[in-house]
């Protein structure tokens, strides 16, 4: 059986990128291999393709979960752990954007997500990484040629390398267009590129890591090893902000709702003013960008008619205040991150109140009650409260759907019955 953690190889990648494979994937993209389906459909067509059904199924099983991910990506090879960690193509547009017109060297590059987007926009950007089978999948994916030149330090704006630092940057990696790729250290540095970009691997000991010093490679290193140069580092979201003390600007990006990294931005790239940064990306709208150089100055008034969640980024970035400010809204307390107000930012989903009061669950279970409350979804912040048993402890059996936001305003513990959107 092929599982999700199939190990390509080197070799793997050749055939895979060769013109044989491409007939041979567009045949196992018919086969539905599904969990009910995979046994009969490796069975069968094992028969055509033998030893190389392995790869061809994972290939394809791979491109159907990246479609949602990463633009453009039908045609591309990848290995389990590199989709997973790959940045989804609006998140790396973005960041691309910020550094258009620079050379840019993602000394940690993987199978080439962001330097697709990269390429887009920078006159020359080179990828590296110390995993071969990685490289070569990048390789594939950017439409490089492999030319077993070595890549030396520094490039002019049309990618051409220049006389080697030494034999330990030498690489069987690829060049072509604006890309150079090469197989090297992240913490040795081997371009003289003006901006550098870093992905640290976020496990240690097989577990998520929040830990800067135990990302791999670790943050304090990657400081040493690019130390006045421009550096910009992709870390997890959870990472503790406040205790990293960084000097430049920390960027927290959603998309579609879900908060997907943050990046530390170095001095020379921060906006003037900028420590903190919020930037909404969507799929159906423009986005919205916040900073800590915003105003943030709301009213201190009772709730209003409808309640907000703001978007996770926000939150996480520490810009409620200046969410509520842009938006005409306030919090419902100081030290919760919702918000409420008369009215709800375009494009957002809110929460029209219908009522107030204590939270108590036995008054709170006759009106749910009362209401013919049904479908019922509960939001929480600032209270010790599991909503899965809460819901079943209220045991709502009507036909309306409601929506319950639980919070506490000064030492209440508060509940707003609400409509659900």
């Amino acid at each position: 059986m092929v599982s999700s953690g199939f190990a390509f190889t080197r070799d793997d990648v050749a055939y895979l990128a060769s013109a044989a494979a491409t007939a041979a994937l567009s045949e196992v993209a018919a086969f539905a291999l599904t969990p009910a389906t995979l046994l009969r459909d490796i069975e069968r067509l094992r028969r055509d393709h033998g030893e190389h059904t392995a790869a061809l199924v994972e290939t394809v099983r791979l491109r159907r979960r990246a479609v949602a991910k990463l633009d453009g990506a039908r045609d591309w090879l990848f290995t389990d752990d590199a989709l997973q960690q790959a940045t989804p193509t609006a998140v790396a547009r973005h960041r691309a954007q910020r550094l258009a017109g620079r050379t840019v060297h993602d000394v940690t590059c993987s199978i080439g997500a962001e330097l697709a987007e990269l390429a887009r926009v920078c006159p020359a950007v080179v990828g590296s990484d110390l995993d071969a089978v990685r490289l070569a999948i990048a390789a594939h994916n950017l439409g490089v040629r492999a030319v077993g030149a070595p890549v030396r330090r520094g490039f002019t704006a049309t990618g051409e390398a220049f006389e080697p630092a030494g034999d330990e940057h030498r690489t069987a990696a690829a060049a072509g267009r604006n890309i150079v790729l090469a197989k090297a250290d992240a913490l040795v540095p081997c371009s003289t590129a003006e901006v550098v970009i870093a992905d640290p691997a976020r496990r240690a000991d097989g577990r998520r890591t929040h830990d800067p010093a135990k990302l791999q490679p670790p943050l304090p290193d990657l400081l040493t090893a690019y130390a006045g140069r421009d550096l910009a580092v992709k870390c997890a979201p959870g990472l503790d902000f406040d205790k990293l003390a960084w000097a430049g600007e920390i960027e927290v990006a959603s998309l579609d709702g879900s908060v997907r990294e943050a990046c530390l931005w170095s001095p020379g790239l921060a906006a003037p003013g900028v420590t903190r940064r919020a930037t909404v990306l969507s799929s159906s709208r423009d986005p919205e960008v916040l900073t800590d150089a915003d105003p943030d100055e709301i009213p201190e008034r009772a709730p209003g008619e409808w309640i907000v969640d703001p978007d996770g980024a926000i939150v996480r970035a520490g810009l409620v205040r200046h969410y509520a400010a842009k938006h005409g809204l306030w919090q419902l307390d100081p030290r919760i991150a919702y918000l409420t107000g008369d009215k709800v930012p375009d494009g957002v989903r809110g929460f029209r109140v219908l009522d107030r009061m204590d939270f108590r669950e036995k008054p709170l279970r006759a009106e749910l009650h009362r209401r013919d409350c049904g479908p019922l979804e509960i939001l929480t912040r600032g209270v010790d409260i599991d909503p899965d048993q809460l819901r079943a402890r209220l045991k709502p059996k009507g036909s309306q759907p409601h929506t319950l936001v639980i919070t506490r305003i000064g030492k209440t513990a508060t509940v707003f019955l609400c409509a659900t959107p």
